[in-house]
């Protein structure tokens, strides 16, 4: 396993729509290994593919608390089937925009079809912080991220932001 470098806001990656994993293999399951390891140095709770660099529909998500142990869940080809119509609040981060949080309103719970780390069909009913992140990663594959669910003003300010550090790590290349 290896740890991958993220992929940072305003890279214009993280706006592209993953593509569908056509086949679960040894190669995939190492990719889901890796961005295990690359989510728990981070540390964070959930990584999609796209934020290393690979647009395929593939995230991770393990929401152990500090203490207890490892709960690694791996999605391939999540689809939300169907979301509740009550909704909930939870301030949101994203390893791809650094030390930025923001409340976020989305359904409270999903209920997901995906196929796990061998290839097996499944559904699972989330709520709560589960169906949050679940949320969180699939937006990611579709090239959405929660700062597309605050408003114009606060978005353009943290994009502005991620423009101008983007820009002074590499003098003279305009990124995104």
């Amino acid at each position: 396993m290896s740890i991958k470098p993220l992929i940072i806001l305003p890279d214009p990656l993280l706006r592209q729509v993953s593509k569908p994993v056509e086949r679960v293999d040894s190669d995939l399951r190492k990719l889901a290994d890796d961005m295990l390891e690359t989510m728990y140095d981070a540390p964070g709770i959930g990584l999609a593919a796209i934020q290393v660099g690979e647009p395929l529909r593939v995230l991770v998500i393990d929401l152990a608390k500090e203490g207890e142990p490892p709960a690694p869940h791996v999605f391939i080809n999540p689809e939300i089937l169907e979301s509740s119509d009550q909704r909930s609040v939870y301030e949101e981060g994203c390893l791809s925009i650094p030390d930025y949080y923001a409340e976020v309103e989305r359904p409270a719970a999903v209920r997901v079809k995906y196929l796990d780390r061998d290839g097996k069909l499944q559904e699972i009913d989330a709520e709560g912080l589960m169906a949050t992140c679940l949320q969180h990663e699939i937006d990611h594959l579709n090239g959405v991220l929660f700062i597309d669910h605050i408003s114009k003003l606060k978005r353009d300010m943290v994009v502005r932001k991620f423009k101008k550090l983007a820009k002074e790590k590499a003098p003279g290349k305009m990124v995104g």
